[in-house]
């Protein structure tokens, strides 16, 4: 699953692909800039950890995408961590038949948490994160 938020309006998306690599997460970049608008005239900061696989593709981020690279070690400071216990919570000590049981429960999961921006916001916003200017 990849996942993204914006921690001060609770906006998130995600993605359920079923491979974590330098490819899937190019793909998922891009499809992820797409739907935020990003671009020339719109930028969009994506905070990520350290993983091995948070890699941009040999051509780069899609234009309008920066990233900035959370210090090893430091799962505290990512707000999109806060989010897999939301996205567990229908999962947790449950059995499932199939990958694709376990598969619909997250997806449906990951719907209903798109339309709860209050719900992300409570568990993604630090008091120290950086608030937009209006």
């Amino acid at each position: 699953m990849y996942a993204f938020v914006n921690p001060e309006s609770g906006e998130s998306l995600f993605w359920l692909i079923p491979v974590v690599n330098k490819q899937a997460y190019g793909a998922v970049m891009a499809a992820f800039a797409q739907k935020v608008g990003a671009g020339a005239d719109h930028r969009v900061l994506v905070v990520q950890d350290g993983a091995g696989f948070h890699l941009p593709p040999d051509d780069g981020h899609p234009e309008g995408i920066q990233t900035v690279t959370l210090p090893p070690y430091s799962p505290e400071l990512q707000p999109a961590e806060r989010l897999w216990e939301l996205t567990d919570a229908p999962i947790a000590n449950r059995v499932f038949k199939s990958i694709k049981e376990v598969e619909a429960a997250l997806s449906e999961r990951c719907i209903w948490l798109e339309a709860q921006p209050d719900l992300v916001t409570r568990h993604t916003l630090f008091h120290w994160w950086p608030l937009l200017a209006n």
